[in-house]
């Protein structure tokens, strides 16, 4: 198999682009790699994000713990139904996540369910708490994205534009592949080669976008929600197109229909009507009303006097 990677029209060629690495003996995936290391900046984006709002970061921490987990399990869950084929024969390969098969909105799905629980046990905002996770969630589709450039995964079909990938014909799933594709092959140095739309790359940069936004917009937000019901409008907008571009779609069984298209079309319409009435009619919907002046801490805490605001752990 050949490893070499070229976006020709931008004059860039990329050689020995390898899917993991060696570490004492143990080979690790880069996609892995990409995936904890999105974790981890989201985590630390999640916890600022609840200090800048006075809030208590340690939620953030058992919660973040809980949702990892379940949003992997949801992505992998996802991806394994709409793509019952590939392993029906085979359960074993449902839990061998090396070579990729996570669908981000079967972890966004496992996120949102484990915010909703947290937050009824704990007794919490759940919408304030949307609020505070949103930007951590674009930071993991935004990088986790690199993760499909590694595997040579999730991108579209041919195309001769300025941003065109060339991926060799030899390390490219049967499944993936398209009459178009097969028509339009590149020979380079003896080597056969697609030429694709880098759909991994347009769905990272319009994340980076949305998060660029939602961190100018933060300070600005109407109601509790609001970053969260943003965050779901203009991702759901970006995959909406993106989507129809990709060659390895989850298709809705019977229908042959695109599933995450599908669902991204929908999320644009609930969340964009929600925007639209609560940009309205917020202040009559108390639970989602921005407070901003926060519970004063009480004189007495165990028998002793109410600390200076200097001495408080949020001020």
């Amino acid at each position: 198999m050949h490893d070499n990677i070229n976006f020709p029209h931008l004059g860039i060629h990329l050689e020995h682009v390898g899917k993991s690495v060696t570490v004492f003996g143990f080979e690790i995936a880069y996609y892995g790699i990409i995936i904890g290391c999105a974790i981890l900046i989201g985590f630390l984006i999640a916890t600022a994000e609840a200090k800048r709002t006075r809030q208590n970061p340690e939620n953030y921490l058992d919660m973040g713990m809980i949702g990892v987990i379940c949003g992997i399990a949801g992505a992998r869950i996802y991806y394994v139904a709409f793509s019952w084929d590939m392993y029906k024969d085979n359960l074993l390969d449902i839990l061998n996540l090396r070579e990729g098969g996570l669908a981000i909105y079967g972890g966004v799905i496992g996120a949102v369910i484990t915010v909703l629980v947290y937050a009824r046990a704990k007794r919490l905002n759940a919408p304030q708490i949307f609020d505070t996770v949103a930007m951590a969630l674009l930071n993991g589709q935004m990088l986790g994205r690199w993760g499909n450039f590694f595997n040579r995964e999730a991108f579209g079909g041919y195309t001769d534009s300025l941003f065109a990938m060339q991926i060799p014909f030899d390390v490219v799933r049967t499944g993936d592949m398209t009459k178009t594709m097969q028509e339009h092959i590149k020979v380079l140095d003896g080597i056969d080669y697609i030429q694709v739309h880098p759909t991994f790359l347009y769905e990272s940069l319009w994340c980076c976008i949305l998060l660029i936004f939602l961190f100018l917009y933060r300070k600005h937000k109407k109601y509790e929600g609001e970053l969260f019901l943003i965050y779901l409008f203009g991702y759901g907008l970006g995959r909406v197109w993106i989507e129809g571009l990709r060659t390895d779609q989850l298709l809705i069984p019977g229908l042959g229909f695109p599933v995450s298209q599908l669902l991204a079309g929908i999320i644009v319409v609930v969340a964009g009507g929600m925007l639209v009435f609560l940009r309205k009619n917020h202040k009559k919907a108390p639970f989602i009303k921005s407070d901003k002046k926060y519970e004063p801490m009480p004189e007495k805490l165990s028998g002793k006097k109410r600390p200076k605001a200097k001495d408080r752990l949020f001020k």
